[in-house]
């Protein structure tokens, strides 16, 4: 087993225990499989039904309901035990129209690339003009039709190390798994974005999406910086992340 455990925990009304099993078993091959070799990161999952407890010491994947049902797991930022912390909401994807089983991907394969969520990428093309880029590595590419299959389950693409490398040449290289991304960061997508911090302005963080962006596929961006989501505990101060009280 390797050293990173994560509990998937299936807290939804709208997800079964056994679709979510068989999400499970699909993200560990995801994970194993396909992230693994690239990022150098595994983890070996196991499955908490509906009701169930996960074990001290593992990091969570909740699968929830929405952001609005904070007494289900919802609004914590750490385990008890301090530990990383997933979260995808079934039931606002499937209110949009949005393939849940990409987004509990996504969330799984974000937390074991920066489970801090304080990495990033500096590019300072000319002066004056210096940014930072969030190391969130599904977001370029999120869009459901981007996604791939594994025994049924649709699960997220993601991008690649070299993603993140500005000085690869377009086209030059794989800067993601199913190899449609043709550029480095900044290169979005459509339907996907990049979470930015221009070092010399005061806007914080904030996202960049494709300039194509068609908006019947920008609702995934948006929903996603709701409470409880990756890309608002970015702008967090950690004094205020909180650890979860459930299971105690």
């Amino acid at each position: 087993m390797p050293d990173i455990v994560v509990s998937v925990i299936n807290a939804s009304t709208v997800v079964t225990d056994d679709e979510c099993r068989t999400l499970v078993a699909a993200l560990q091959k995801q994970v194993s499989r396909d992230f693994a070799p690239a990022w150098g990161v595994d983890a070996g999952l196991v499955f908490v039904p509906n009701g169930g407890k996960p074990a001290a010491g593992t990091w969570w994947l909740s699968i929830l309901d929405n952001t609005d049902r904070a007494g289900v797991l919802g609004h914590h930022d750490l385990t008890p035990d301090g530990l990383p912390v997933g979260k995808s909401f079934a039931g606002t994807d499937k209110h949009y129209g949005h393939c849940w089983t990409v987004t509990a991907s996504h969330e799984l394969l974000e937390m074991l690339a920066d489970p801090d969520i304080n990495l990033s990428v500096f590019l300072h093309p000319t002066q004056g003009d210096g940014k930072l880029y969030a190391y969130e590595v599904c977001d370029p590419c999120q869009d459901d039709s981007f996604g791939y299959d594994i025994d049924g389950v649709t699960v997220g693409n993601f991008v690649y190390p070299t993603y993140f490398q500005s000085f690869r040449a377009p086209g030059s290289t794989r800067f993601d798994h199913l190899g449609k991304l043709q550029k480095p960061v900044p290169a979005v997508l459509d339907g996907g974005y990049i979470s930015a911090f221009d070092v010399n302005g005061s806007t914080g963080w904030h996202p960049v999406t494709a300039e194509t962006l068609d908006p019947a596929t920008s609702s995934r961006a948006l929903i996603r910086g709701r409470t409880s989501s990756r890309r608002e505990r970015r702008r967090m101060p950690r004094s205020h992340w909180v650890h979860s009280t459930a299971f105690k």
